[in-house]
């Protein structure tokens, strides 16, 4: 089942005096973030909303306003995960969610062998490495349109390993 609330990032100082937070952003890019107009953070198993007063990116984080009036309050924050409702998140026709992939079995596009089940998605320096846990341990594929043909986040990962990479 989809999640209505999405991991988007989070919390890691407080920035200047205040209130204003400064926020490792988990999506696509840091714009994504950015440009939300609301938050949320779960307490208590609720997720309680709030409203993006301002946000910019700088050096790789996201500097946000959600009306904490302190440094004290913001730091008070630090390591709060921030979260995004899954209708707020601009999602590009055909492409996928990392949450919505996580767990999905990894299928050869021409056998249909299960090789595991989708880890996790990492960025790297050459761009999105994509985890496969399989029977023998962790296998990791780029994704290069030669390995990863085809994702659909309701029957699995489709590749087309090169011979031998899952032996």
């Amino acid at each position: 089942m989809k999640k209505e609330y999405i991991e988007c990032g989070k919390i890691v100082a407080p920035h200047g005096v205040k209130g204003l937070l400064k926020v490792e952003s988990w999506c696509d890019s840091l714009k994504v973030l950015a440009s939300r107009k609301r938050v949320y953070i779960l307490k208590g198993g609720e997720y309680i909303e709030f409203p993006v007063i301002s946000a910019s990116s700088a050096a790789n984080t996201v500097i946000m306003n959600i009306g904490i009036d302190s440094r004290e309050s913001a730091q008070a924050m630090r390591g709060v995960v921030l979260y995004l409702k899954r209708e707020d998140i601009p999602v590009p026709k055909g492409a996928a969610l990392i949450s919505d992939m996580i767990d999905l079995p990894v299928i050869d596009v021409d056998t249909g062998k299960i090789y595991g089940t989708l880890a996790d998605v990492s960025d790297v320096p050459q761009g999105k490495l994509y985890e496969i846990k399989t029977d023998t341990g962790m296998a990791y594929l780029p994704d290069r349109p030669e390995f990863i043909k085809k994702i659909d986040v309701d029957e699995g990962v489709f590749v087309k390993p090169i011979p031998g990479f899952f032996d």
